[in-house]
């Protein structure tokens, strides 16, 4: 009831209306004109010729049904708003200033070829699943690093706060979401206690995930000392940019530890509140020298909300402690502001290489057509392929396009669970006791095409044991759905799901 209050008095309230009553004014005008005009025969050719552009282009076929249908359909409508959206591309600032921003991060990240033939000598098939990210991408692979995974919030929260108290020169936090509560409040007040001891702290939050905190909450923490900054402010209005988020969970300290995954920092990510059953998730740390990576991916989005007032990126390349764990670390990121689906390319190898088996985690079953079809296959070839989904959502129409993704994947043999406890939002990629993702992707088209999204594939690291007992312990209690459970669902509901699906790589 709480956080209802403060959603319907809070910024969103004010946002989304708005937002939508520009859309339809839009639609209005287009159409008021194309009939005072009499251009309805000039739009329907331009219409078909925009369809005939997006067939052909280099995209996802279901992203192009769904443009064609709406195309040829409404062309009034849809011209314009191919025109407008279609491109997938970021605004002009977000994507200039996100590419400087990335530029200047890669220049920092050196692949050691070295590093990937020791991986080759002991794995074969291992080069071919890092070399994408090291050499097409940038993103090194290390050794002198070890692991933690945490399989549940509860069990990072403690850990992570400690790990703040010991920081001696500085503090790196991005997160898709904070809100209050007693988490945040935990973690303020540490913060504070970092900066009257002299510790660097900054705080980038994406401001629509954040959307329950106050706006001018940024403020707030710059009152504290901390460097704070709200990613791609949200603006009542309809525009393209408003769907780039950052979606990344980044914590960074003195470049020698550093946090990922699913968890943000509220309350229910570590069940101190309850409202879709139990929240699952999950967290890594890891310490060494791949930790430096993700301190340069934190730096290159504070250099974008900087702006003019640039980063030095050598004053944080601290020496770090050397440890191994036997395993090799690849830290990566995601950007929609390049034609590179990094997030989804990592996900489609670790698919293609699996041998044994791949078990998957993830809050969101919307795979685009590439994905699905590497799961279909892998199963089909004698692969054991199971995902972990939600039982109970956090998102109900979204949770019925996920099940509208089930038929083709059970009848292939892919084995697909639903967690009964609650809400399953650990993002996990596990295969053949050799290689795992943990970070904060999810498989749906906003991850894959649209957030900024971050990474660690890992291989040979005895943390791989510890995801995968969690992940079997996890379907003790989760159902298996099998195609008796989906032939009882009734065809409306069928038809709801086909439509909604149809749709959703254009949200």
């Amino acid at each position: 009831m709480r956080r209802l209050l403060k959603i319907l008095t809070g910024r969103l309230v004010i946002a989304v209306p708005l937002a939508f009553l520009q859309l339809g004014l839009f639609i209005a005008m287009i159409w008021r004109t194309a009939i005072a005009w009499e251009i309805m025969p000039a739009i329907n050719f331009l219409s078909i010729v925009l369809t005939l552009h997006c067939i052909n282009r280099q995209a996802d076929q279901s992203f192009k049904i769904a443009w064609c249908i709406i195309l040829l359909a409404m062309p009034v409508v849809g011209a314009p708003l191919y025109l407008l959206a279609a491109n997938r591309r970021m605004p002009r600032k977000l994507r200039s200033g996100t590419t400087r921003a990335n530029s200047e991060m890669m220049g920092l990240l050196t692949t050691d070829e070295g590093v990937i033939r020791q991986a080759a000598d002991m794995d074969p098939d291992l080069v071919n699943v890092v070399s994408y990210g090291a050499l097409k991408c940038g993103y090194p692979v290390y050794t002198n690093t070890s692991s933690r995974y945490f399989a549940s919030g509860e069990e990072w929260l403690p850990v992570y706060i400690e790990e703040l108290k010991k920081a001696k020169h500085f503090i790196f936090i991005e997160f898709f979401i904070i809100d209050e509560g007693s988490v945040l409040d935990e973690i303020i007040e540490v913060l504070k206690e970092k900066v009257k001891e002299g510790v660097e702290v900054k705080v980038i939050y994406d401001d629509f995930g954040s959307i329950t905190m106050p706006w001018h909450f940024d403020r707030t923490l710059q009152s504290y000392g901390i460097e704070a900054y709200r990613f791609n402010h949200v603006r009542p209005a309809f525009i393209v940019q408003m769907n780039n988020r950052t979606h990344r969970k980044i914590t960074v300290i003195d470049n020698n530890v550093a946090f990922t995954g699913g968890v943000n920092l509220a309350d229910e990510y570590v069940n101190r509140i309850r409202r879709f059953g139990y929240w699952r998730d999950s967290a890594v740390m890891i310490t060494g020298e791949a930790v430096w990576s993700m301190t340069v991916m934190f730096l290159g989005m504070l250099s974008y909300e900087r702006g003019r007032n640039k980063v030095d990126y050598s004053r944080y390349s601290l020496p770090c402690r050397m440890t191994s764990d036997g395993g090799w670390y690849q830290p990566f990121s995601d950007s929609p502001n390049d034609d590179e689906p990094v997030s989804m390319n990592m996900h489609l190898s670790m698919i293609t290489h699996a041998r044994d088996y791949i078990y998957i985690n993830t809050p969101y079953l919307i795979p685009n057509d590439t994905i699905k079809n590497a799961l279909i296959l892998a199963a089909k070839s004698g692969v054991d392929v199971r995902i972990i989904t939600p039982a109970i959502p956090d998102k109900i129409l979204v949770n019925q396009i996920t099940k509208a993704n089930y038929a083709p994947l059970i009848s292939a043999g892919v084995k697909i669970y639903e967690f009964t406890p609650g809400f399953n939002h650990s993002k996990t990629f596990i295969s053949d006791d050799r290689l795992a993702i943990a970070g904060t992707v999810n498989m749906d088209y906003r991850s894959y095409y649209l957030h900024f999204e971050n990474g660690i594939l890992m291989t040979h690291t005895d943390q791989i044991g510890s995801m995968k007992k969690d992940f079997e312990d996890t379907l003790k209690v989760s159902r298996l759905i099998t195609e008796e459970d989906l032939d009882r669902t009734s065809l409306a509901v069928r038809l709801v799901r086909a439509v909604m699906n149809l749709f959703v790589p254009l949200v």
